[in-house]
């Protein structure tokens, strides 16, 4: 497997929506989040994108983006009560904490990010403090009286310095002021604030509810920056792979076409021009016939933008999928396993999936057994709700791919179903004289 040049490595929350704590999260190269609706799977992945779209907020001074700008944003959070987890007992602060390592050559190989954040006297979210650390050096920015903050570097007690000025900027960075307050280590925490917001920035999502395909497109000759969390780009990022010259070029266009062949739901994917227009068809060649997009079965269209930014997505970006397997029949969904293994170790892609799906599971369990997928690559998760609170079980699996802990009402209950089915069998034979 390629060495990874980028990835989240570990996820903290407390007192977050549907978390009074979640512990520890190992994220590996492929993380699946399984479990009930309404569980808190979409919380733990809410998390990372709520620090996203503070760190690319244009106000260098907003302590959390919670979103509103319905172009901009990627969700609309609401206010510091709908994300502050108000069960159980304490302080009104909730926190977000991530592990992460970068490429090698970067000056921060790995680092730590955590920021608790409380509520104003005027109802707005702001940073009780804020802590980065990296090599064993820990450098901390804490709210004090009347909206200053102190500096504050390994286990001092004693701040280097305090005020105003040394407000964190947009969750994840020392201020100009904090950073030259430092002095020699200022380089050190200014580096870490850039690796941070890397990234952050380099994760890509995809959320649930993708948008239904058109007839036909206009393109404008340029790549898209992203796909949108509706797959919106995805035509687009195909258009560019299909008509801009470069060494890349057809790249995304072959790999989609690719899987689709392997997942039995088209032979290939073609872009064609209208005429002398500036506007493109999708055609799906299967079994010798050809379909514009919109005329083929929605499940194409709905997994197109899942194997459009696995492909388009950099090397080294973390990929946030919510339900990928949506409209797809079971062996599709079961593909989508092997998507990703494969496609993490090829192209160095940090993979993080909530999914419903029995299938993809299945297959995942399938390719531990057949090692092309071990405890390294991958981590599975099941969350449940009891009472208030979610709750977190790591899926404890051997090499054999089975699952030593198997939760309660995991995936139904495919054995009672049979045995009640062999009953009814039984009992109507019986009564019928057979």
């Amino acid at each position: 497997m390629r060495e990874f040049s980028a990835m989240f490595t570990r996820l903290r929350l407390s007192h977050f929506k549907a978390w009074q704590t979640t512990g520890d999260i190992a994220l590996k190269p492929v993380t699946m989040l399984l479990g009930t609706n309404s569980s808190g799977k979409s919380s733990l992945i809410q998390s990372l994108l709520l620090l996203k779209q503070t760190a690319r907020s244009p106000d260098r001074t907003i302590h959390l983006n919670l979103g509103g700008d319905e172009i901009n944003d990627l969700f609309n959070f609401g206010g510091f009560e709908d994300v502050f987890n108000q069960s159980g007992e304490g302080s009104r602060q909730f926190s977000i904490a991530f592990d992460f390592e970068r490429p090698s050559v970067d000056r921060v190989k790995q680092g730590t990010f955590d920021c608790t954040y409380g509520q104003t006297s005027s109802g707005s979210v702001t940073i009780q403090e804020l802590i980065l650390q990296t090599d064993n050096r820990r450098f901390r920015a804490v709210r004090r009286d009347k909206g200053a903050f102190s500096i504050l570097v390994d286990d001092e007690t004693q701040p280097r310095g305090k005020g105003r000025h040394y407000t964190p900027e947009r969750s994840i960075a020392f201020s100009a002021d904090a950073i030259a307050l430092l002095d020699k280590e200022g380089q050190l925490v200014e580096d870490l604030s850039l690796a941070v917001r890397r990234e952050l920035e380099d994760i890509a999502y995809l959320g649930p509810l993708r948008r239904k395909p058109e007839r036909d497109y206009p393109w404008n000759k340029t790549k898209p920056g992203d796909l949108g969390s509706d797959g919106r780009g995805a035509v687009d990022a195909l258009l560019a792979s299909a008509l801009l010259r470069g060494d890349e070029r057809n790249y995304v266009v072959d790999q989609v076409s690719r899987w689709l062949a392997r997942m039995k739901l088209a032979d290939r994917v073609e872009v064609r021009q209208n005429g002398r227009s500036n506007r493109y068809e999708l055609i799906v060649h299967r079994d010798g016939t050809i379909c514009n997009l919109r005329d083929v079965g929605i499940g194409i269209s709905q997994v197109l933008p899942v194997l459009v930014v696995s492909f388009f997505a950099p090397s080294g970006s973390t990929i946030i999928l919510e339900e990928p397997e949506i409209h797809l029949h079971p062996l599709a969904q079961a593909k989508l396993a092997e998507l990703f293994v494969e496609i993490s170790k090829e192209r160095s892609v940090q993979f993080i999936v909530e999914t419903h799906s029995e299938h993809l599971f299945r297959r995942m369990q399938t390719l531990i057994a057949k090692q092309e997928a071990n405890t390294e690559l991958t981590s599975m998760y099941f969350v449940e709700r009891k009472k208030a609170s979610a709750v977190l079980c790591q899926l404890e699996i051997d090499e054999f791919g089975r699952v030593r802990n198997w939760p309660d009402g995991f995936f139904g209950d495919a054995m009672g179903e049979t045995r009640e089915q062999a009953r009814y069998m039984f009992e109507r034979q019986k009564a019928s004289g057979r």
